[in-house]
This record gives C-alpha cells, structure tokens and sequence, in this order.
C-alpha cells in the first residue's frame, strides 16, 4: 500500500491567456467520477501515437482509452484516480492532471496495465523497459485540458506533486520526457528539473529528469 497524501484545496489563480480576467482553478485528489477526463488527458499525455504502439494500428484510440478508463477506475494500477492530483476549475470540472506514484511499486501496478494490453488487444509487453525504481515519485502522466492551457496550471501540478513526494518521504520527483518535445522540456528545466538519465518508452527516446 502506497503512503496516504493528503493535499489541501489551495485555491489559486493565474491570468487567462486573453489577460482580461481572472481564472481560478483548485488541486485536489482526483475522485472516480473524474475516471472518463483523466483517461482523456492521460492519453494526451501519452499521445495518441504512443497509445496505438501498445494497442496495434488496427485498433482505434477509442479502444484504447476504454481500456484505461478501467485502469483508471482502480484502485491498484499505476493510472488510478488514487495517483492523481486534479486541477478543477470553479465548477469543479477536471482541466488538468497529475499521476504519480512511488517508483518502488512499478512492477506491481503496471502489471495491470500489461495484463489489460494482452487481454484486450493480444499484445505481450512483458519486456517493457522500467520507466522508474525505488527512490523516486515517478510522474507518470501531466496535462493540462487545451482550453486552460497558459495560465500556469501545469507549473502549479508540478509544484503540488513535487510536495506529494516531499509528504510522501520517497525521494526526488522523476519523469521522462521525449526527446522530441523540447517544449516540454523547457518547462521542466524552468521548474527545477535536470537531466539523470535516458530511457526509451513507447517507441520514442526519452530523457529522465529529476526535481
């Protein structure tokens, strides 16, 4: 069993991006009724190529977020809702998303995800390279809903799950970033990240940065 976190509702705020207005947004523990938008914005994350280079091309993205909708739905799977920090507008409708878990449990909780892949789509994943170990908060998915993008709501995630590995006591925050996303990766160098490592993940090379 992973550590209990608890993050405070901290209210903050962060211009629009038509600078006119005020945008409010809350970090929260994300719930199993936010299940269907995670699973949106994870497989943002990923990207939809990444998803169809575990499912196959002749499956549909559709198919795919089905499949980790379930994931997400659980409570012992590296997507759950329970591993999630949810960015809420005032409505409380989920626009971004955190997912992280302690890097010593990777073996356990992707199992599910390369169980659920043979499963539904016949692929066997079992040489999967390891994305994190033991002695790392591993951010597994960050993304922010295209329309609240600009307001800083991907800074204040990483601020929040940073803290999360600081309650936690499981050492520093990692992630991998492709390398053919230097726009992301700039975010990252500018919120405290450094390179450690290189990985492959997905089809893709990947740096692994630490904060």
């Amino acid at each position: 069993m992973q550590k209990a976190f608890r993050l405070p509702e901290l209210p903050l705020t962060a211009n629009s991006t038509n600078r006119k207005m005020q945008t409010s947004y809350t970090i929260r523990q994300g719930k199993i009724q936010d299940a269907p938008v995670i699973t949106q914005l994870i497989i943002q994350a990923m990207t939809p190529e990444c998803c169809l280079y575990f499912c196959g091309r002749e499956h549909s993205i559709e198919e795919f977020a089905q499949m980790m909708q379930q994931l997400v739905e659980r409570t012992d799977t590296q997507y759950s809702y329970l591993n999630t920090l949810c960015a809420v507008d005032s409505h409380d409708r989920v626009i971004g998303i955190s997912v992280s878990y302690d890097g010593a449990l990777l073996h356990s909780l992707r199992q599910r995800f390369i169980d659920a892949v043979s499963i539904t789509f016949g692929k066997q994943l079992d040489g999967m390279a390891d994305e994190t170990s033991a002695g790392e908060l591993y951010l597994d998915s960050l993304a922010v809903h295209p329309s609240a993008q600009g307001r800083g709501i991907a800074t204040a995630l990483l601020d929040a799950t940073a803290e999360k590995a600081r309650q936690m006591g499981v050492g520093p925050l990692g992630l991998l970033v492709d390398t053919g996303n230097p726009r992301a990766e700039r975010l990252y160098l500018r919120c405290g990240f450094r390179q450690v490592g290189t990985n492959r993940w997905g089809g893709h090379n990947m740096k692994h940065l630490q904060r």
